[in-house]
């Protein structure tokens, strides 16, 4: 099953359903402020996706500009990283699909075309 972790405010993410939804694609909705990823799950996502650990955290947040991320997460190592974006679902950059082909944050149509 495919599982659409979002925040329901969060205008990105709700295109992003209205996407899935348009397409008839079959997915579980996981609030990520209620449903935070644990650090496994990230790293495993992040794995999955190919991609950095820096592109799972939400760089736009208040939280992020709050903590001061910008100048803290270079020196940090990826268990460090995903150790505290485990913290905070606010953390972790948003939309993300997860399917069995691979895992995508932030909502990019042509990649999630690929991925369903």
């Amino acid at each position: 099953m495919n599982t659409f972790i979002c925040y329901a405010k969060c205008t990105t993410c709700q295109k992003a359903q209205k996407w899935l939804d348009e397409r008839g694609a079959a997915y579980q909705a996981r609030p990520i402020k209620e449903q935070n990823p644990t650090a496994a799950e990230l790293a495993a996502w992040a794995a999955a996706s190919g991609l950095p650990v820096k592109r799972f955290v939400n760089t736009s947040g208040l939280l992020y500009k709050a903590m001061n991320l910008k100048d803290k997460l270079p020196g940090m190592t990826d268990a460090e990283v995903f150790a505290l974006l485990a913290t905070d679902g606010m953390l972790v950059k948003r939309p993300i699909l997860v399917t069995e082909k691979g895992v995508c944050p932030g909502f990019k149509p042509e990649v999630w075309e690929t991925l369903l």
